[in-house]
């Protein structure tokens, strides 16, 4: 397989994400299987470069295919006039964030680049930009024409993904039916086993109630709708157990018995996420027919221009892309190659019949 370019958009320029992409990428062992390209500012990060006294080089490039695979790669998306402001959210950095996401999306959709890193996007200010969506995920979910799409966030110790996002919590109840929860299973299952090469995944389903519901007391989503569709999904031969009820289940340590786990709203499965992994924890798009990672925290505006952001993260997001990306391409020769046995012992039928 040839080198794997990896397509890396800026994020906000006022946030931590330079800090951690050029601490990532100054590790030279990051250059031995992929190409970083940077769309961001070639001025922003030369900015960072000096502020974090970095030695690391640079590539100036007009497109993906001048990328060299041993420097840091940067496609300019933004304004000679950009101004870094330094741990605040203002319109300017939420317009470069949007405009480094649409050229690296085109040059996805291109073939351009093979796989996409995001850095944390501020989702107040980019809406100024034009960016009507609640995050990443919805804008590659419309780009690529792809409602079936799944939050994952992973690490070695667990693997978590949501079925209602980035919503309000008082629409959570209203927005969850069976076939929802179906839709999410399916695109899991499916995730686990092409994109991690997870040959028979077991999955746990959460209540959405405390204590499951209680059988109705606590409210009847547990019966009416969580159940059933687990009781399907098992019928369409998903291993699905559940559901437990959050509390006890993360508070016993149960996940460690399944290959992920399906929580039923963003911060159920955030929250626990984010208190095992922090550090090196990943977003992951699956169902998509592109991979995108990125980080699993956010700007750090807090934090922003102090030196102290780790880069675990963003460098885990780094190689989950490449090693998603390899795990779907040698999937798709295993099914070639049985594809390829079939027709070859059809043809064998064939020709024995014509003897």
């Amino acid at each position: 397989m040839s080198r794997i370019k990896i397509g890396i958009t800026h994020g906000d320029i006022n946030g931590i994400s330079y800090e951690i992409m050029i601490k990532a990428l100054s590790e030279a062992r990051m250059f031995n299987t992929f190409t970083p390209i940077i769309y961001g500012s070639p001025k922003v990060l030369a900015y960072y470069k000096k502020a974090l006294n970095s030695n690391i080089q640079t590539n100036s490039i007009n497109s993906a295919n001048e990328a060299k695979p041993t420097m840091l790669n940067i496609i300019n998306c933004n304004s000679e006039d950009i101004r870094v402001e330094i741990g605040k959210s203002t319109e300017a950095a939420g317009l470069a964030s949007y405009q480094a996401l649409e050229k690296a999306t085109k040059d996805l959709k291109n073939n351009d680049i093979d796989v996409l890193v995001t850095a944390p996007i501020n989702k107040n200010n980019i809406q100024a930009a034009g960016f009507n969506f609640p995050g990443h995920t919805e804008y590659l979910a419309k780009e690529f024409s792809n409602d079936e799409h799944l939050m994952i966030l992973t690490n070695d110790i667990i693997k978590i993904g949501v079925v209602t996002g980035h919503i309000p919590i008082k629409d959570v109840a209203s927005t969850i039916t069976k076939e929802l929860i179906l839709t999410k299973m399916h695109v899991l299952n499916e995730s686990l086993k092409n994109d991690f090469l997870i040959s028979k995944p077991k999955i746990a389903v959460l209540s959405l109630n405390p204590h499951c519901g209680d059988n109705g007391v606590i409210g009847n989503e547990e019966i009416e709708v969580i159940v059933p569709a687990i009781e399907e999904a098992k019928e369409n031969n998903i291993l699905a157990f559940g559901p437990y009820s959050a509390d006890g289940f993360f508070g016993a340590y149960e996940f460690r018995k399944f290959d992920a786990v399906l929580a039923m709203y963003h911060d159920q499965g955030l929250v626990p996420f984010k208190v095992i992994a922090f550090e090196d924890g990943v977003n992951f798009t699956a169902g998509l027919p592109i991979v995108r990672t990125s980080p699993a925290h956010g700007t750090a505006y807090d934090i922003a221009g102090t030196d102290t952001a780790s880069c675990q993260s963003f460098r885990n997001a780094l190689y989950l892309a490449v090693d998603i990306y390899k795990n779907r391409n040698e999937q798709y020769q295993l099914e070639q190659n049985a594809l390829n046995l079939e027709e070859f012992k059809d043809l064998s039928k064939i020709n024995k019949t014509d003897e």
